[in-house]
Order: structure tokens, then sequence, then C-alpha cells
């Protein structure tokens, strides 16, 4: 028998000063609310006894902290799955906004099919890969639960797909906070939304540089 739960976590808050989009640029590290935020979910987790049996994480840095408080509470082994990463995008290391893309009118064409979207990694590879990895975790283990953390865009993604919803979006809507966990039930096969849980919410945190 698989998992029964599978939880989403996304990352902490990032070290991010010139508030740059990260993607999947390395030495984005969590900053130091970043790692309570990260605590504060492992710690959600805990205190709801939730059974977890396995952890996965995106390879990026900031993945790899926010799981660390998984790892030492539940006594796990972290294992990286590269389809959990952040997807690609074409604005990766420049600040986003209007005024500046306005002044940009090379960075435009990136707009030409916003529903595909063609700034970055089709949704469709994001909702492939992203299922992937969920099957691949829940059948890892015989029962109880399966964490993997992983990005906000990732996340939203299987959310929006899973609902039956557009997948074409404004990504400042997104309900997908840092250190949230998005639960899902596993059974026979399909996934089913259960809970959206916000754990450092009372954290008030910088929340920028997502694709």
């Amino acid at each position: 028998m698989p998992a029964n739960r599978i939880h989403l976590v996304r990352h902490g808050e990032v070290y991010n000063p010139n508030r740059v989009l990260y993607e999947q640029l390395p030495n984005f590290h969590l900053s130091d609310k970043g790692k309570l935020m990260a605590l504060a979910a492992a710690q959600e987790l805990k205190s709801l006894k939730a059974p977890v049996k396995a952890l996965f994480s995106s390879p990026l840095d900031r993945a790899q902290e926010s799981a660390a408080p998984f790892e030492e509470l539940f006594n796990l082994e972290i294992q990286t799955d590269q389809r959990l990463i952040e997807p690609t995008n074409a604005f990766k290391g420049k600040k986003m906004g209007v005024k500046n893309l306005a002044l940009k009118p090379h960075l435009w064409w990136y707009f030409r099919n916003p529903a595909r979207p063609s700034w970055g990694e089709p949704y469709k590879s994001i909702i492939a890969r992203m299922k992937e990895a969920m099957v691949a975790a829940a059948e890892s283990v015989s029962g109880g639960d399966v964490v993997l953390v992983t990005h906000q865009l990732p996340i939203w993604i299987t959310h929006l797909v899973l609902q039956n919803e557009k997948l074409q979006h404004d990504p400042r809507k997104r309900r997908c906070s840092l250190s949230s966990i998005t639960t899902f039930e596993y059974v026979e096969g399909k996934f089913v939304e259960l809970t959206y849980l916000e754990p450092a919410k009372n954290l008030t945190a910088i929340d920028s540089g997502a694709v």
C-alpha cells in the first residue's frame, strides 16, 4: 500500500536583497527568518502527528535548507528529486515589475503566449514531472505520509490542474505562501487535495523572486 497523503511544502523566505527572480540560479539561501519559517512547517506536521515516512526535496539550496527541519524532526534522510525543481524562466536574475518591463521592449516577445507560458517551462511539462515525482514518492513507502519540499509555481500548477481550473493565472494571486503546506490524499492512483496550511503566517516575510 503506498502513502496515504502527500504534503507539498514550499520553501521559506530567501535572502534576496536585490529582489531578482532567482529561478534556478545558485547561492540563493534561506534568510534567518526563512529558517524559522521552514522550522514552523516541520513543527506543524509534527504537532499533527503526521506519520511522515519519506522526505524529498528540490535540489536548489533554498529547498534543501527548508527540508532540513523535517529531516531532523522526523529522523529522515533528504532524498533529492530533480523533478521538484523551480521551472526555468527567461527573466532569471532580473527585477520584475511593469515599470522595468515597459523600459525593455526586447523582452515583450516572451509574453506572446501566456497560456503556455512562452516565457518559461510549459505548464504541461511542470504538471508531468510533478505528477511523476508525487507518484514515485507515494509508492516509495508502505502507508503513512510523504513530504515533498518544492517551489511556488509547481505547487500552484498542481493545485490548478487537480481542481480542473485554468492554468493561465495571475502570479500575484497564487495561494501558496512561503513554507505553506498543501496536502493531497492518494487513492487508487489519483490525487485529491485535502488541506492548505500556512504555519509561518505570523512571520512577516518578503516573498519575492518566485517565477
